[in-house]
């Protein structure tokens, strides 16, 4: 059975998740916030930690955005086979619902048509879209706006094979130990392993969607995760770069099958707010 789906639907949503999310942490971001201010060792990333914690409560009551680099919106699409999308072009309402959303609700326009020229859209479009087609009758939509503190700090690996497991290890914590303070830690730390250049980075993206509190079902995976998380503790850097013992709140891996020539690591870089949300139509 054929289900459809208006676009005029997509665009509504699209517009409310640009809203919700750069206006709210995801319950699985202020837990892990209020967890990291009761555990960290350090009084001053204690302290750092509680003003971040005041910063929300700041913006819930204010309806003004967590973070003021609102981000470029990055979108997961989810289509399901059985889905027929009636309207518009399905990118045309993607970004439809993103300039509604940005203008309407007041949001930073930090997108510049032409990469070189610089030239602002100003209304936060395009968006990135990634596109998968699934089983079923339903549009799961996935949004993480991306600020780019964290995102320039992000890095692609193209490791030997023979590097194996260490050496995969090694680039996550180069990465992060370059990143410091620039990507606003305490960070969460996207990790995308295999497939291809860029099918690695789109896993690093993805897997900061995943919420901090879930891990891998693979269990090697997952004991890097915590071996990653807890290296990635230790090496000082702290809430807001001036010390301490909270780092990063989460590490989260992806993988894929590769070529037998080849080991791809990519390491998205995202700061403490690591703004997810997902609906399903």
């Amino acid at each position: 059975m054929i289900r459809t789906v208006h676009t005029d639907t997509i665009i509504e949503q699209v517009r409310e998740m640009c809203v919700v999310a750069n206006h709210y942490l995801s319950p699985d971001m202020e837990q892990a916030l209020r967890d990291a201010a009761e555990n960290e060792k350090s009084e001053l990333g204690k302290k750092i930690l509680c003003q971040l914690q005041e910063n929300l409560q700041i913006a819930d009551e204010e309806m003004i955005p967590i973070c003021q680099d609102t981000g470029m919106a990055v979108f997961f699409l989810e289509i399901g086979q059985d889905v027929h999308i009636e309207g518009i072009a399905i990118e045309d309402a993607i970004n439809e619902g993103v300039r509604q959303g940005y203008t309407e609700g007041y949001l930073r326009k930090s997108v510049v048509g032409d990469p070189l020229l610089r030239e602002n859209t100003r209304d936060n479009t395009p968006a990135v879209i990634h596109y998968t087609i699934v089983p079923g009758d339903k549009v799961k939509l996935t949004l993480a706006p991306k600020g780019f503190g964290s995102e320039n700090m992000s890095r692609i690996f193209m490791l030997k094979p023979a590097d194996g497991i260490e050496g995969v290890k090694d680039a996550v914590l180069t990465a992060v130990r370059d990143a410091g303070p620039n990507a606003c830690p305490p960070m969460v730390i996207g990790v995308g392993i295999g497939g291809t250049f860029e099918k690695c980075a789109i896993l690093a993206k993805k897997a900061l969607t995943r919420p901090v509190n879930e891990h891998s079902d693979i269990p090697y995976i997952k004991d890097m995760e915590a071996e990653l998380l807890q290296k990635i503790n230790g090496l000082g850097i702290g809430p807001g770069g001036l010390g301490g013992t909270t780092t990063a709140l989460a590490v989260n891996i992806n993988t894929y099958p590769t070529h037998i020539a080849g080991l791809p690591v990519a390491v998205n870089i995202c700061c403490h707010v690591n703004r997810h949300i997902m609906r399903e139509i």
